[in-house]
């Protein structure tokens, strides 16, 4: 869900170093970054709380104590920060792209999967700040939650109002679709109460993202047609149990069920090895000091990029963008995602559909590549963290190429366009 949240130390786009960083999760997804386009605001003591914008009463606010939490407008400021309203431009671009990975137009079931994303990667924000709240305390007592504004059992009950929101929205694309949304909503859980703190939180983070994908996909194939995806293809888990292991646990597909989005798992396997990377770019976005990390990474997006422009499909798809797979079949026998890594950009250099692809993907690495150089070159904590926030940044970017390389011009342009209304609220409500 970008990512779904991330925790303060090593979540992926979601907490960092009070007042420099902000929580660029996307994963819905977690880990801490500062606002990429913009300062933070000066310390103003020796923690480097906010100040009165914030709506802290000052360095040294106590938790409770928080000045004005009765007004209704420092109150609505205070749960725009909780839930990082501002990064919730990164999530509709997942369910778009899973769309047009299999094949589809955005259909009847695909706003209740953006809209079950959304409530999901919330849901994970809400619970970050929860499961974070005694090292806030301490580190970063102008959050929320330990400057008073919000109350701990307020925002528990929210995660689980949101999380409970989130499944039935997936309900109504129907029941494929809620088995990768329960898949979504357990790794969240797992993650931001325990998984963050371990080595399989960068894992936990990517498959997140992977599952949140998937759900556009398998709400977009099984909603506007019925039939499609009947029985005869295999599990879900099967095929993303090499990445999504923890997060896949929890929801064990029926077989054949899940079969219509399975051409949509080498898109959402892009999309979580980038989630994957900037989770482990973020794990020292506090102390700084490592190269070697930020280089591995950079070689990673590279990668990523050459598989995007390396993995188009062919040139009848591009042309019959449209075309709806019929019941219990896939979307392009021969067309599916599955050969993402190994054709190239259909038609000529100068088809429209080929320039679109090459621009969103140059876009994509160097939103997250320059930053990704800097940090290896000089790993100080704010490089580091202007990397984490370009990574985090660059998942519109590559959510536009994936939806344009599966043949889809227009959902790409209109994933793109989020990025202006995505920077427009990071001036008003930090993404931490």
């Amino acid at each position: 869900m970008s990512l779904l949240p991330a925790g303060r130390r090593n979540g992926f786009a979601h907490g960092g170093p009070p007042a420099a960083v902000t929580d660029d999760r996307l994963s819905g997804a977690g880990g801490t970054a500062p606002a990429p386009d913009r300062p933070g605001p000066p310390p103003t003591g020796r923690t480097g709380e906010r100040g009165a914008d914030a709506g802290e009463s000052g360095p040294h606010a106590a938790p409770g104590r928080g000045a004005g939490r009765g007004t209704p407008r420092v109150r609505l400021r205070a749960w725009a920060e909780l839930l990082r309203v501002s990064a919730l431009f990164s999530v509709p671009g997942d369910a778009l792209a899973g769309a047009a990975a299999v094949g589809r137009r955005p259909g009847r079931g695909t706003a209740p999967a953006i809209g079950a994303s959304l409530c999901l990667y919330e849901a994970g924000m809400a619970l970050n700040d929860w499961a974070d709240r005694d090292e806030d305390a301490i580190d970063r007592p102008h959050r929320p939650i330990p400057s008073g504004r919000i109350s701990p059992a307020a925002a528990l009950g929210a995660a689980g109002v949101l999380t409970a929101a989130g499944l039935a929205l997936a309900a109504r694309a129907g029941r494929p679709a809620l088995t990768v949304a329960t898949g979504l909503a357990a790794t969240v859980w797992a993650y931001d109460l325990h998984l963050k703190h371990t080595k399989a939180g960068p894992a936990a983070m990517a498959a997140a993202r992977s599952l949140d994908l998937l759900l556009g996909a398998t709400a977009t194939a099984e909603g506007p047609a019925p039939g499609a995806g009947t029985p005869g293809g295999g599990r879900l888990s099967d095929n993303v149990a090499g990445v999504t292991a923890a997060a896949t646990a929890a929801a064990v597909p029926t077989p054949g069920t899940l079969t219509a989005s399975l051409p949509a798992l080498p898109a959402a396997l892009v999309l979580g090895a980038h989630t994957y990377g900037v989770t482990a770019v973020s794990r020292h976005e506090a102390q700084g000091g490592s190269t070697g990390v930020p280089l591995a990474v950079l070689a990673t997006t590279t990668a990523l990029a050459a598989a995007v422009l390396g993995g188009g499909e062919r040139s009848r798809r591009a042309t019959d963008r449209n075309a709806v797979p019929q019941p219990g079949g896939t979307p392009g026998q021969d067309l599916s995602g599955q050969d993402l890594f190994g054709r190239g950009i259909p038609g000529r250099a100068t088809d429209p559909l080929r320039l679109l692809v090459i621009g969103l993907t140059g876009a994509y690495l160097r939103t997250a590549g320059a930053p990704l150089l800097h940090a290896a070159l000089n790993p100080s904590p704010p490089l580091t963290q202007r990397a984490v926030g370009g990574g985090i940044r660059a998942m519109i970017p590559l959510q536009a190429a994936l939806a344009a390389r599966a043949g889809s011009p227009v959902t790409g342009l209109a994933v793109m366009g989020l990025v202006p209304l995505a920077r427009s609220l990071a001036r008003k409500v930090s993404l931490t």
